[in-house]
């Protein structure tokens, strides 16, 4: 989980703030210049906390549909106990695209903010952790505030699983994975 803005690397702000439609163009985008099989999609969060689990939740669902390299899933999460040695595992030839959960303004809560730039997790609670990805989209699921731990235990759930199922079904269409992976997706349960 990131405070927004959590790219802002070279104090650059890169990222665009788009809604669920523009994340499929977004994703689109980077097929156009990687392969599938060449990306590994980073998913950032821990399952037990409602608003830092985006992360577990879109990679479960990328699992689902038929995505082949992800990190970070409800059985598995990549949370800050092991981002750093599951981040080694990737091969070096591989392009990353990393999810994220992260707070920001009331106005963008429900937004996308994607970039063709790495971004930085557990920053709003003090954590230093290395940037991750090539790619990254923060999701902002709830407000800022001073308290960014209870903030993220009182996230709806229901935001947050809607905002998760958004992201995986717009990766989905931007690398043509459709069909009966998509037909099947919610007749699978538990998650992945």
């Amino acid at each position: 989980m990131s405070f927004q803005d959590p790219h802002h690397i070279r104090g650059t702000k890169r990222s665009k703030q788009m809604n669920a439609q523009g994340l499929t163009a977004f994703f689109r985008q980077i097929h156009e210049r990687h392969p599938l099989d060449k990306i590994t999609f980073v998913c950032i969060g821990t399952d037990r906390s409602t608003g830092d689990a985006l992360g577990p939740l879109t990679g479960s669902e990328l699992v689902l549909y038929g995505v082949p390299n992800v990190i970070g899933t409800l059985s598995s999460p990549c949370d800050a106990h092991n981002l750093e040695s599951a981040i080694a595992e990737i091969p070096a030839d591989h392009t990353v695209v990393a999810v994220d959960a992260c707070l920001g303004h009331p106005g963008s809560v429900g937004s996308y903010l994607l970039s063709d730039e790495p971004l930085l997790p557990a920053r709003s609670v003090g954590r230093m952790l290395p940037a991750v990805g090539h790619y990254s989209v923060a999701a902002v699921v709830n407000v800022n505030g001073p308290r960014p731990y209870s903030t993220l235990q009182m996230t709806s759930l229901y935001q947050v699983m809607s905002m998760a199922g958004q992201i995986a079904s717009a990766a989905a269409e931007g690398f043509g994975l459709s069909g009966a992976e998509a037909e099947a997706r919610f007749k699978l349960w538990p998650l992945a």
